[in-house]
């Protein structure tokens, strides 16, 4: 969510999430709803947590650093947000500072009223629009790419509040979902391809907004339906919704990362159950990449629904044979290798009496650096697994994403600096295969992938970005101007 280097050097070896937003307008207890709703979208940001409230008169606002539930578990905690109108946020920096003044939504005082903002994505241009907006003055006061979308809002000359989000946003390259507050009501908006998810439900007279339909489960809100791709929602305090398309229709490419990893199995995503989708993909997998084996194991918690299509298509039993603690965080930045060790064996353990004497295939999302593949592997020999196959539910990752998933530069992915064959002996598996592009495509979509026109934002697989990297594009040609070396920077793109 920051507008920062998006090829900074860090040690995590996950694709971590981006951000979840979640919105609700003309409820009885619209900061409540929105904590619940955020505490179902809390694997998408796990780093701070932030509810802003309208009460018709006044805004308000409380964010924190940590989970949802260390900041607003208390009745006393939602007391501090009245109104009718609340939207929340939680987050993980895809890079640059995690610190409280960039926890969302981010607030305003603006010429028209206040002005609340909530924003999962990340903006490819954002630090050009910045450096123009701080040569002609304005003073920024979070380092989020977020805080560039509210200048220019404020600057912009149009005169309804509508227009100028709407002029603000045609400045913008990149992928955006969008819950904004104001006087007159609330705006919900996804970029022009939507990258980013974004739905819409109801629950009596309230109209919600998450970016998960999980998140209205827990408030027994109706699903109505997605936000479409460059659709822009706006809702009054009479209940009136206003659908407005001012982009066109440039086509559809959400990421296809939610149905691997991101969105929760429980959610429907794109009008697929994301748990049927996981499942598709382990079936076509095993269709695709077959291994005579006696168990089936999933790397816990991510690879579960695809490990139980792998076995189900396979005929291959299914078995626990990792168990993870759930009492341990999310791995986050280690200082050194074996703290990094450490913390592979604090989330997962091998269950020893299933797996010893056993040919194992172990079935995970995806591997980014190699590291935690390599120290599972460790684990499952160390445990007596006579052979250890390495299934992954996704083609190699071996671009960088700039759309608001947090991933290492380029140099460090192991696909991007390894073929097949040498990333199997990296991470000592007895074989090692991916599922290919075209059966992911097949497993999510039922049909194969168009390069000319593809359904999805597969960056990340296949390199084909579907925007401008302006900021990255910028930075290549000005270290290439200071004869600085530009390889491993270029390689990002």
């Amino acid at each position: 969510m920051n507008f920062t280097n998006p090829w900074i050097d860090d040690d995590g070896d996950t694709l971590r999430e981006e951000c979840g937003v979640f919105g609700a307008i003309n409820a009885t207890d619209a900061a409540a709803a929105t904590a619940l709703g955020l505490h179902a979208l809390q694997h998408r940001g796990q780093e701070a947590a932030g509810i802003t409230s309208f009460d018709g008169t006044e805004f308000y606002s409380r964010r924190g650093l940590g989970h949802v539930a260390e900041n607003f578990s208390s009745q006393e905690a939602i007391a501090e947000l009245p109104g009718f109108m609340a939207a929340g946020h939680v987050r993980y920096s895809t890079t640059g500072g995690s610190g409280l003044r960039n926890v969302q939504p981010l607030y305003a005082e603006l010429a028209s009223g206040g002005f609340a903002l909530a924003h999962n994505g990340n903006m490819s241009n954002a630090k050009t629009l910045r450096d123009e907006l701080v040569s002609r003055g304005a003073i920024f006061q979070s380092t989020s790419d977020t805080e560039v979308i509210i200048h220019l809002v404020a600057t912009s000359r149009y005169p309804t509040m509508i227009d100028r989000l709407i002029d603000a946003l045609r400045m913008v390259e990149g992928a955006y979902s969008l819950i904004v507050m104001t006087p007159e009501g609330m705006v919900a908006c996804r970029d022009p391809l939507g990258i980013r998810p974004l739905v819409m439900g109801r629950i009596g007279d309230a109209t919600v907004f998450a970016s998960e339909t999980v998140a209205f489960d827990i408030i027994g809100a109706e699903f109505v339906r997605q936000i479409d791709p460059g659709e822009v929602v706006k809702v009054d305090f009479d209940g009136n919704v206003k659908s407005l398309r001012p982009f066109g229709n440039q086509g559809s490419r959400p990421c296809i990362f939610e149905h691997v990893y991101f969105s929760r199995p429980d959610s429907i995503f794109d009008g697929r159950s994301v748990y049927e989708a996981r499942k598709a993909i382990g079936a076509e997998l095993a269709r695709e990449t077959p291994v005579e084996a006696d168990l089936v194991v999933p790397v816990p918690d991510s690879g579960v629904p695809a490990a139980i299509g792998y076995a189900q298509a396979s005929a291959i039993p299914f078995e626990l044979g990792i168990i993870r603690s759930h009492y341990v965080g999310r791995t986050f930045i280690q200082p050194s290798d074996g703290a990094r060790h450490a913390g592979v064996k604090r989330k997962h353990n091998a269950n020893r009496g299933l797996v010893e004497g056993k040919r194992i295939v172990l079935i995970d999302d995806s591997i980014v650096r190699g590291t935690t593949s390599l120290k599972i592997v460790e684990m499952m020999r160390d445990a007596g697994a006579t052979e250890v196959h390495f299934r992954v539910a996704s083609p190699p990752t071996a671009h960088s994403c700039f759309y608001g998933v947090d991933t290492p530069e380029r140099s460090k992915l192991l696909a991007a600096r390894m073929q097949l064959e040498p990333m199997r002996e990296f991470i000592k598996a007895d074989s090692l295969a991916f599922i290919s592009i075209d059966g992911l495509y097949k497993a999510v979509a039922q049909k194969k992938r168009d390069s000319g026109c593809p359904q999805f934002c597969d960056a990340c697989f296949t390199g084909d970005y579907p925007t401008t990297l302006t900021d990255l594009e910028t930075r290549v040609d000005r270290e290439a101007q200071l004869s600085f070396p530009v390889g491993k920077v270029a390689a990002s793109a």
